[in-house]
């Protein structure tokens, strides 16, 4: 497969859709959004009163595994769906009784939606016909688009004749063409393969950052939207469990539930020794004491986890012990990722899992190796610990 580059002339792609960055539009303002579905008032709750307020221009990601209510969001936003309660404003506007063919939004679907019978100039013009934009004024700002999206070559064409990133890139420029306040990605990428998917988010990132366009972006993919927003939305069970920057979520999270389901995480019982001061705490964990930063809200009578992310684990020589103790820790197993190698490693606190960037052939461990482990300084975060933390934890063991 042939990988294509976006042009990069996203000026003369903003004023082919009429968008001028120093206008400030496309404020999104959810107020105890709810969604039910059935007819009864006590049906399934898919989204359970969410207030979120999106800046216009920013990338927001909804990010949450299947069931916890981010598709229902993003279809309330769009029109596909009628809000069982709670308002939803665009721009300081109630867009809740406005058809969705009526609001200032583009949606880029899963499944790319492209008409099978239309060629990929009709596709993208689509929209424009139905707005009875006259012909002059649609061939240029859609021959605009195309070559912007390097689709000018396949213009022609009928969607089965594309690659899926070149269907991707029709769905896309047909979303744009439509000159959007709003841009919305349901699950676009799912389809494509690993090395695409990378290209193609790094794509949409660059001509929404030139554009400034408010995005929102659905995915279950942590990597995607880690890469790709301004601010995450992580969502569980039609609830907000946190809305902060990729860092933040990453290395702050929350509660357990985010940081478990963002990225890789080892959650180990530790003591706190010391009342915390300035968001630290002192604690004892495998068998030392430290300081360590912690979630505000945690006291030294807290029941708490220490929660650590693989590269922030230290493993050091190699002894030799019959059992493992204190900080020392056995190998359980080793995987090579070519750029890293991540092990799981047995303590008497718990296992834990490590990861070592470009380690030498002569220092990877292999099983049953014993090794001292040491967590980085700064690197540690504590969290309250509940009864539903230790179920989700024994359910994703």
């Amino acid at each position: 497969m042939v990988a294509h580059t976006v042009v990069d002339d996203t000026d003369a792609l903003a004023e082919a859709v009429g968008l001028d960055p120093a206008i400030e539009s496309g404020r999104i303002t959810l107020t105890a959004l709810t969604k039910r579905y059935g007819k009864n008032a006590d049906g399934p709750l898919a989204v359970d009163s969410i207030t979120l307020d999106i800046e216009p221009g920013e990338f927001i990601t909804l990010l949450g595994p299947s069931g916890c209510g981010k598709t229902s969001t993003l279809r309330m936003i769009a029109g596909f769906e009628d809000p069982t309660s709670g308002a939803l404003e665009l721009d300081g506007s109630d867009v809740i009784r406005v058809a969705p063919n009526q609001r200032p939004m583009s949606m880029v679907f899963q499944s790319y939606a492209l008409f099978p019978h239309l060629s990929v100039r009709e596709n993208v013009s689509y929209g424009l016909k139905l707005k009875k934009v006259p012909p002059a004024r649609l061939r240029e700002e859609v021959d605009t688009v195309l070559t912007i999206m390097n689709l000018t070559n396949y213009a022609d064409r009928a969607p089965h004749q594309l690659s899926g990133g070149q269907q991707q890139r029709v769905a896309l420029a047909r979303a744009l063409v439509m000159r959007p306040k709003v841009l919305l990605f349901d699950e676009p990428l799912s389809n494509l393969d690993a090395k695409l998917r990378v290209q193609m988010r790094n794509e949409i990132r660059r001509l929404q950052r030139r554009l400034g366009i408010t995005s929102i972006f659905v995915t279950h993919d942590q990597d995607e939207a880690m890469t790709l927003s301004d601010r995450i939305v992580v969502m569980n069970r039609g609830r907000i469990e946190q809305v902060d920057v990729p860092d933040t979520v990453y290395r702050q999270p929350s509660s357990v539930f985010v940081a478990d389901f963002i990225g890789r995480a080892t959650f180990l019982d530790a003591t706190i020794v010391t009342p915390p001061v300035d968001g630290r705490a002192r604690v004892v964990a495998l068998g030392r004491e430290f300081e360590t930063a912690c979630k505000d809200g945690v006291t030294i009578d807290s029941d708490v986890l220490l929660m650590i992310r693989p590269e922030s684990v230290r493993l050091s020589e190699r002894v030799d012990v019959e059992e493992v103790h204190g900080d020392v820790g056995r190998v359980l197993n080793t995987i090579f990722h070519g750029d890293s190698v991540e092990y799981e490693i047995e303590t008497d606190s718990g296992a834990i899992v490590a990861s070592v960037s470009d380690p030498s052939v002569a220092d990877i461990l292999h099983p049953m190796d014993c090794v001292r482990v040491s967590i980085a300084a700064d690197r540690g975060w504590l969290l309250p610990k509940s009864t539903d933390d230790e179920a989700l934890l024994a359910s994703s063991r």
